[in-house]
């Protein structure tokens, strides 16, 4: 017997993002590695001790980083990525009932915390150093020369 589609959609559904992520997917390896309370506690001092909540900045260096793991160009990617990549979503701690934020979240966020601090390069070599140390990272290097166009 043929079966046809359901025209009545779920009033509620009982999912979690954890069962999108197989088992063997490489940024199930990754996540481990980065310590959330470590980047809450060195990005303490670049926020104000008043004013309106902010965004966990561990959600946002955790999005960077899996953009980066997935190859997003920019941040409108990253954007759209967090939109409907469920693994990058739960990898930034995202739930699926918050939206992502705006692009220039990211490029403020940047721009005005990170640049000077040099906060994301020490927590992307924290990062690399943990998963060197796990054995995680092989020493090969690869080189291409393909000639890629500009994403301008």
């Amino acid at each position: 017997m043929m079966g046809t589609s359901d025209p009545q959609p779920s009033m509620f559904y009982h999912i979690n993002l954890e069962q999108f992520v197989t088992v063997d997917h490489p940024m199930r390896k990754i996540r481990p590695l980065i310590d959330a309370d470590r980047i809450r506690t060195l990005c303490e001092p670049l926020y104000a001790e008043g004013g309106c909540p902010s965004i966990p900045p561990e959600q946002l260096f955790l999005a960077l980083l899996g953009g980066y793991l997935l190859g997003v160009t920019s941040e409108r990617a990253l954007v759209r990525e967090l939109t409907g990549n469920l693994v990058l979503r739960w990898f930034a701690g995202l739930d699926l009932d918050t939206a992502p934020w705006d692009h220039s979240t990211f490029s403020q966020n940047r721009k005005r915390r990170f640049t000077d601090s040099g906060l994301l390069e020490q927590l992307f070599d924290e990062t690399v150093a943990v998963a060197i140390q796990q054995k995680l990272v092989s020493h090969h290097t690869t080189l291409d020369g393909t000639l890629v166009q500009a994403n301008a």
